[in-house]
C-alpha cells in the first residue's frame, strides 16, 4: 500500500528543481514506488572533490533531497517538510558514473519522520548510509 498523501508526477518534481543545488549537482529524482524514493547524481567535475572521488557532502545532499522529496510527499495536503539532522557513513568512494540512492521511511509520525538512504555505486556496491529526521509543519 502507497504511503505517499500527495500526488506526485517525477516530470514536474525534476522541473521544480531549476534553480537549486540538486539541479547545480546533476541530482534527478528518478523513480517513486510505493515506500521508497530513488535518485541518482553523476560522479563528474561538479561533484568530485579535489583527489578525482565523490565529495562526501555531495552524498549527503542526494541522500537529504531524496528523504526531503519523501517526507514531503507522505505528509499531509497542506504540510511542509524540513529538515532537522542528517548524518552520513562514507564506506566506499566512487570516482565515476553515477551513484543512485533510495531512501526509505523509518517512522511516519505526525510531527516528525526519520528516513534511512542508502547510496550504491553501479556495481552495487554500498557507498554511503544515511540518516534524516524531518520536521513536518503544518498550514499556517
Amino acid at each position: 500500500m502507497p504511503i505517499w498523501k500527495k500526488p506526485f508526477d517525477l516530470s514536474l518534481l525534476n522541473a521544480a528543481n531549476h534553480g537549486t543545488a540538486a539541479r547545480h549537482l546533476g541530482i534527478e529524482i528518478i523513480e517513486m514506488g510505493d515506500d521508497f524514493v530513488r535518485g541518482r547524481v553523476p560522479v563528474d567535475h561538479r561533484t568530485k572533490q579535489p583527489f578525482g572521488l565523490l565529495h562526501g557532502g555531495v552524498s549527503v545532499v542526494l541522500a537529504e533531497s531524496l528523504g526531503s522529496v519523501g517526507a514531503y510527499y507522505a505528509s499531509p495536503e497542506g504540510h511542509s517538510a524540513v529538515g532537522l539532522d542528517i548524518n552520513a557513513n562514507h564506506l566506499r568512494s566512487a570516482r565515476s558514473g553515477w551513484v543512485t540512492g533510495q531512501a526509505r521511511p523509518v517512522h511516519l509520525g505526525r510531527s516528525t519522520q526519520v528516513w534511512h538512504i542508502d547510496l550504491v555505486n553501479e556495481a552495487d556496491e554500498l557507498i554511503c548510509v544515511s540518516r534524516l529526521t524531518m520536521a513536518i509543519l503544518a498550514p499556517r
